[in-house]
């Protein structure tokens, strides 16, 4: 069967739910397959720590329909259980046509029921005309439970059942107020699970919140999976004739990355080594091609900025056309520095002659996007689709930028944004893909890196 979280909006608690029924299964020694409904990176991470396997997002906006029945059905062959945390409010979608790529149009797509999350919080009858409402706006959408959160009281309870009785619709979970398990957050949302010390504490915290408040009964049975046929893609996977090794930036300040695009570099033949540019003091032996993802560079620009030797060696390999992509922090670690919240200022490895500067506004959002210029990923004209989410900006455009970038609802009278560093070894943008959908670009990148290697360069 399995089931969606959804919440009746942001900060329902639907993140809380999902991670206490997942640290539950976990204590239960029951696994679980899961998933997250839109780009997010953040709340992957924990669902990858708490299950021991990698979470995967469903995106039609940046991937397609397709692939999102795909990667469900591939990745639930042989499970037994599975799970969705939804995104935003239920019927939220970011993206045109109004509501594509919401928690409801994942729901639909896929044929799956939805478990609503509901903010008690100082109301009792009126929550019975939310659940209605949310039952009733779009037929299609099979909302079969809900979940109880932030309840006052027992008298509070009381009053709500009392109130949702009529609806004759079965209560999943009861969350008090005070179980209430604060995770904690800052300017992009959660702090990811890798700077965490305490994880294993939160995560038992958890587990315990789950078993107690969870009608496990209900519950259980609506997580089992159905096995099914897996959607065929009419893609070309094949990988290179000769294996090529990447070294990918993975620690604190850069861990955002998609389970789907490092699969899929495998997929094609890549040997992915993971580095860290805050530990390690050059990149690993032999590798043919550079990975920056995003992460928080500014939340450890100091140590960063300390490991010199590091900084060094990428801004040598770069200047030595070494194939480098990078994303977001990627981009920000490659400018000349970082000013960070409080005004310092960080030397960071200086292959753009840009600052990175934070900022109070947030800049987000899916994004249409034409190729300028060739990179090792793309030709003039190609036609993508990312998603943006940052609080810095960088000083100086570049003098022929990779993209002209567009909102999905931009009207027609707005100018496109110029964006995005690049040449015919290296492309660096604050635009973050998902090449679940379009694998010819992450191809023609490790042929990139391939016939580096063939010259004799590094």
């Amino acid at each position: 069967m399995t089931l969606i979280i959804a919440g009746d909006r942001s900060g329902s608690g639907k993140t809380t739910i999902t991670l206490a029924i997942l640290a539950a299964l976990r204590q239960k020694q029951i696994d679980v397959q899961s998933f997250k409904v839109g780009p997010d990176y953040i709340d992957p991470m924990f669902h990858a720590r708490i299950t021991g396997r990698p979470c995967y997002n469903l995106d039609p906006v940046l991937t397609s329909e397709d692939y999102v029945h795909h990667t469900f059905h591939a990745h639930t062959q042989g499970q037994s259980h599975a799970l969705i945390e939804g995104v935003m409010g239920l019927f939220d979608g970011a993206a045109m046509p109004m509501g594509f790529g919401s928690t409801a149009f994942i729901a639909k797509s896929l044929k799956i029921p939805v478990l609503l999350v509901v903010n008690c919080q100082s109301t009792f009858q009126s929550i019975a005309a939310l659940i209605h409402g949310y039952r009733s706006f779009d037929p299609a959408v099979n909302v079969m439970g809900v979940v109880l959160n932030k309840v006052a009281s027992d008298r509070h309870l009381t009053l709500l059942k009392a109130a949702i009785e009529p609806l004759n619709i079965p209560i999943f979970g009861v969350l008090y107020r005070k179980d209430e398990i604060k995770l904690p957050d800052r300017h992009l949302g959660l702090i990811p699970a890798d700077e965490l010390p305490q994880l294993n504490q939160v995560f038992d915290q958890l587990a315990e919140l789950g078993l107690r408040c969870f009608d496990w009964d209900q519950l259980l049975p609506m997580l089992t999976t159905t096995p099914t046929s897996v959607v065929k893609l009419n893609q070309d996977v094949t990988p290179l004739a000769t294996p090529v090794r990447i070294a990918v930036a993975r620690d604190a300040a850069f861990n955002f990355y998609y389970a789907d695009n490092l699969e899929l570099l495998q997929t094609l033949g890549a040997e992915l080594v993971e580095w860290s540019p805050l530990r390690d003091t050059q990149l690993p032996d032999g590798v043919q091609g550079l990975y920056l993802g995003g992460g928080f560079p500014e939340m450890f620009a100091e140590q960063l900025a300390e490991n010199v030797q590091a900084a060094r060696s990428v801004r040598h390999a770069i200047a030595s056309k070494l194939p480098t992509y990078a994303e977001c922090g990627g981009l920000m670690y490659l400018c000349n520095s970082i000013r960070d919240f409080q005004g310092q200022d960080y030397p960071m490895v200086g292959a753009l002659p840009t600052q990175a500067i934070m900022g109070k506004s947030l800049t987000l959002g899916y994004r249409n996007a034409v190729a300028n210029i060739n990179t090792p990923m793309l030709r003039i004209g190609d036609r993508l689709t990312g998603h943006e989410f940052h609080r810095s900006e960088i000083t100086t455009s570049p003098i022929m930028p990779i993209y002209q970038l567009k909102r999905l609802e931009q009207s027609k009278s707005e100018a496109p944004i110029s964006e995005g560093w690049g040449r015919d070894s290296f492309q660096a943008s604050y635009l973050h893909l998902h090449w679940g959908a379009t694998p010819e670009f992450p191809k023609r990148w490790l042929s990139a890196c391939q016939g580096w290697r063939k010259n004799g360069i590094f």
